[in-house]
């Protein structure tokens, strides 16, 4: 088409339009008003007052004789409970919390007090010394904003090659040759020299070489022993000081130990890591010297893990250290704000099959781990025994103390660093042929003892030592590696003990019981069940169930949440009861906050497990259950003690750090020499990290930058044209500072639950009920509506409403607006969620999912809210989301069919609550309409699939309709877990 066509679109300019999201807290600007007002309604919602709205009746028939609250059912007000009895006075002790529902007990040796840089300790209240500020407009080394904004870009989001940097700033300056202008770099070289000289986060990469020293053969010396091995570190004691001053941290930080407890029942509860007891007992010995009193404890938390950056060809593994410190709180490290840090790439030798198993280099190779991770950890050293003066995010100066914590790892990682040998604890000194027998705790003094006295081989044989080694631990003060072992939920639950043994098992199961032929074919039919799961918000799913090769952690974690309900009916009750009790389990364990009445779940938990898992045993599928992973569950309740919750030292942490510290670098390398390129990229990628955080703490970096340039050519054009600040350029920055109808809360809200319609009705769907009534089919759709209103008008009437004659019932025949979804916002610190425990999740009911089949999603309704758990609650499916305007209010509602819950209490073999479609009198399905302030979120129903096998048609999207009963999934994710009980 010719390049004048007169049909041609044309295109729009860039517009420099910006519109700040006006809490005071967030920095986003927005280019349209919706996009601005979806900003504020999912990340500063305005969070409505308590439910106005009277609940829905419940689905089944009321009961007269309980319209009457009983006194037991009456809600806990902790104004009315008696505080407990003060603390000794050896102990500092805060009240926090809503209503002052918890208080902590503080340590009151180490507590953490600010100082002066010289260590002089100030008086309650003195304000931190201020900083060494620079002008406003001081962006060094770079001359403005733009060019910051740009390297950050370039070198951190995009990862451009240095090639396309180079033929962007080219096009970039040919846009600007017209106005004789530049664009931010001269080329990669400048920009990667700009980066580098960044003063701040500056800890540089150090190396030291190691050889092996012992005696060699005189002929035939193997390559090993002539070789030698790098290993590359930064000072962990500067990297350590760096997160200490992080202002980011100021609010998320723990500057003493402390113990927690409800004010109700003085019950204590674990969440953190300085609310455990390690740190307690830490600063419990540390206090003992006199010069430490007042200081802050800083545990030092250490993990290392071998990982592939790719399947090809040449040496491709590396073997990063990572660091994070105690003080931080569990969701700032599972968030990766870095606060996990890598601090050293370990060496590992490698030498010819024929050498592989040569005593001699298994010792060599253990040995130069332990003195590797001796030699970066020294310059800690001094600090741990006499304190330091370091700066704090919120500006203060405190003396610290550093000490060795819990060291992060898998099994294999274990075995190495507890100096055992394989299949055996290196935490306890059960025996591998018994591991699940009672055993005293791997202590130092007592390894020590045993070296002394036995040989080498006994203690080997006997106690799974490795006598010849030296763990990094010896060489610095209160550290023993065998207490230091933290829980990995990664590898010993989710990987290990469910994926690798239970779900393996029931293959072998059914290939004993079975044989191959009926075996594969209930094996089949089980992933059929898996595939034909419903979809549901944060749930993946497996289109051709299990069957594939490559498992990630990710994977295994997904089927935790759909298996259970797939193997009932093919398999023994004792298994699916051994599987019910491992996966509370690990739902358990993997809580944000631990109580003591969780840790008595967890114990029951663990003992019906070991109980039912003999079916295996007994089936001849395993001769034994000394399994190290499997046997690592008895040491989680100690764990929990010393270490808090254990989602907050989980391998996951670390290995999720591969991907920005070893896989993203080596991809950028030219996979020449590939680590010297990997430890600039990380010098580089910690320089622009620490001089954002700077630039932030100086509020420099306010909006966007284009908003910033815009702002800046209009004072300059109304300076010299005298004109009034807000000029008639419809084309400029938008500064409306107000909100929208009240007040923005951005704090770390803990509610309920917060639900609204979507932003935008459908416009091709119903405008009027009667239109809706005919979508739906549901005839009698006007009749609910009349039904709903007269509920709302009338909140306190406590009739039935089919008591109620329709005469009373109000007439509403105008329009209406129907949405395809909505939102609920709710309080799962346990669940992937934002930094203040904060999940939004949405719920659809939309005729066309993805321009396919429909997707009605389940939801929680609640209904007796005075009740705990799903006695509480009904189930529903949501057919239609729609509002209206009714005498000047507004009603946000959803249309929904009802399930009945069967039975009252959990079903005993998989722990889940059964429902079943609700039907009336006239055998047509229970429908009403409900306030949506009623639905609480979304909810997961799976199958009860029984002892049939599932149809080869059957789809997924049909799930819901094609049943007679069905599982309320609890294991869906963790808030379901804890409000489906």
């Amino acid at each position: 088409m010719p390049a004048n066509a007169t049909n041609s679109r044309p295109r729009p300019d860039h517009s420099t339009l910006q519109l700040p999201c006006g809490h005071p807290s967030c920095q986003r600007y927005f280019k349209t008003a919706a996009g601005r007002t979806k900003h504020r309604l999912s990340a500063h919602p305005i969070i409505p007052q308590p439910v106005s709205a009277p609940c829905p009746p419940s689905p089944e028939l009321l009961d007269p004789g309980n319209d009457q609250q009983r006194e037991d059912d009456v809600p806990f007000n902790a104004d009315e409970v008696p505080r407990p009895l003060s603390p000794p006075a050896d102990v500092n002790a805060e009240f926090y919390g809503p209503k002052n529902q918890f208080y902590r007990n503080y340590h009151k040796g180490l507590d953490g007090r600010p100082c002066d840089e010289n260590g002089v300790f100030l008086s309650p209240g003195t304000l931190p010394p201020p900083l060494v500020e620079r002008p406003a407009d001081d962006w060094t080394p770079f001359r403005n904003r733009i060019e910051f904004e740009a390297a950050e870009f370039l070198f951190c989001k995009d990862q451009m090659s240095a090639s396309h940097i180079d033929t962007l700033l080219d096009l970039w300056a040919a846009t600007l040759a017209k106005h004789d202008d530049h664009p931010p770099f001269a080329n990669h070289r400048d920009l990667y020299q700009t980066i580098d000289s960044i003063p701040l986060g500056d800890v540089p990469w150090q190396n030291f070489a190691v050889k092996f020293c012992g005696d060699k053969p005189d002929v035939d010396i193997p390559p090993w022993m002539n070789g030698s091995y790098d290993v590359w570190f930064r000072d962990p004691r500067e990297v350590v000081r760096n997160m200490l001053a992080n202002p980011m941290y100021a609010d998320e930080m723990d500057y003493q130990p402390y113990r927690e407890y409800a004010s109700a029942t003085d019950e204590r509860q674990w969440k953190d890591f300085m609310s455990a007891d390690w740190a307690w007992d830490q600063a419990d010995e540390i206090s003992n010297d006199p010069d430490t009193v007042g200081a802050t404890f800083v545990p030092v938390i250490l993990g290392s893990d071998k990982t592939t950056v790719s399947v090809g060809t040449g040496n491709n593994e590396y073997y990063p250290l990572y660091l994070s410190i105690g003080n931080v709180r569990n969701n700032v490290r599972r968030a990766h704000r870095d606060a996990i840090a890598v601090i050293g790439f370990l060496a590992m030798p490698k030498t010819a099959r024929v050498h592989a198993e040569d005593p001699k280099f298994r010792k060599f190779r253990r040995q130069l781990f332990h003195s590797s991770l001796s030699k970066i950890l020294q310059p800690l050293k001094p600090g741990m025994t006499k304190p330091e003066v370091a700066r704090f995010g919120d500006g203060h100066f405190r003396r610290v103390v550093y000490g060795l914590g819990p060291y992060i790892a898998d099994y294999e990682e274990q075995v190495l660093l507890g100096c055992i040998v394989k299949r055996w604890c290196a935490r306890c000194l059960a025996s591998r042929l018994n591991l699940d027998d009672d055993a005293l705790d791997r202590c130092r003094e007592y390894v020590d003892a045993l070296v002394e006295e036995g040989t080498l081989l006994e203690i080997w044989d006997d106690y799974g030592i490795v006598g010849d080694i030296v763990p990094f631990t010896n060489d610095f003060p209160r550290a023993d590696i065998n207490r230091l072992i933290a829980p990995d939920l990664l590898h010993q639950l989710i990987k290990g003990a469910f994926k690798d043994h239970l779900v393996d098992w029931v293959e072998k199961y059914l290939l004993l019981t079975h044989g191959k032929r009926e075996a594969q074919r209930i094996m089949d039919d089980i992933d059929r069940r898996i595939a034909a799961v419903a979809s549901f918000t944060g749930l993946r799913r497996f289109p051709e169930g299990r069957g594939f090769k490559q498992w990630t952690g990710d994977d295994s974690k997904a089927l935790m949440k759909v298996y259970l309900p797939a193997i009932e009916g093919h398999l023994p009750q004792d298994i699916v009861r051994a599987f019910r009790a491992l996966l509370e389990f690990c739902y358990l364990v993997r809580r944000n906050i631990i109580t003591e009445k969780t840790l008595t779940e967890i114990q029951d938990a663990l003992a019906r497990f070991h109980h039912y898992r003999e079916a295996f045993r007994d089936a001849g599928v395993v001769p034994t259950f000394s399994l190290p992973r499997q046997h690592s569950l008895k040491h989680y309740i100690q764990l929990i003690r010393l270490f808090g919750a254990p989602n907050g030292l989980c391998s996951s942490i670390t290995e999720s750090k591969h991907i920005k510290a070893v896989k993203e670098p080596w991809r950028r390398s030219s996979r020449f020499n590939a680590l010297g390129q990997m430890l600039r990229t990380n010098q580089r990628l910690d320089k622009l990290a620490a001089l954002r955080v700077d630039f932030t703490r100086r509020n420099m970096l306010s909006g966007t930058c284009l908003s910033a340039v815009v702002m800046a050519l209009r004072m300059y054009q109304n300076f010299f044209a005298n004109a009034p600040p807000n000029g008639s350029n419809a084309n400029v920055l938008d500064v409306d500072e107000g909100h929208d109808d009240g007040e923005v809360d951005d704090e770390s809200t803990v509610l309920q639950a917060d639900v609204q319609l979507a932003l935008t009705p459908q416009r091709r769907r119903a405008k009027t009920i009667a239109a809706l009534a005919a979508e739906l089919n549901i005839t009698h759709l006007p009749n609910l509506l009349r039904q709903f209103l007269f509920e709302q008008k009338h909140p306190n009437d406590t009739r039935d409403v089919s008591e109620v004659s329709e005469f009373h019932f109000p007439h509403y025949d105008g329009g209406i607006s129907v949405f395809n979804s909505a939102s609920s916002r709710f309080y799962s610190p346990s669940d992937l969620s934002g930094i203040g425990g904060m999940r939004t999740e949405y719920i659809r009911a939309c005729p066309q999912w993805r321009n396919g089949h429909a997707r009605n999603d389940c939801v929680f309704v609640s209904t007796k809210p005075e009740l705990e758990g799903m006695q509480g609650f009904d189930i529903a499916c949501v057919l239609c989301f729609f509002s209206f305007t009714f005498q000047g209010t507004t009603y946000p509602c959803a249309v929904i069919r009802w399930f009945d819950t069967v039975g009252d209490s959990p079903d005993e073999d998989t722990g889940m609550w059964i429902v079943r479609p609700a039907y009336r009198a006239n055998h047509s399905p229970h429908m009403s309409i409900i306030h949506i302030d009623s639905i609480y979120r979304a909810a997961h129903l799976i199958p009860v699939y029984g002892t049939q096998f599932v149809s080869h048609d059957l789809k997924y999207y049909q799930s819901y309709d094609s049943f007679r009963a069905y599982y309320v999934n609890k294991y869906a994710d963790h808030h379901a877990f804890e409000i489906a009980f």
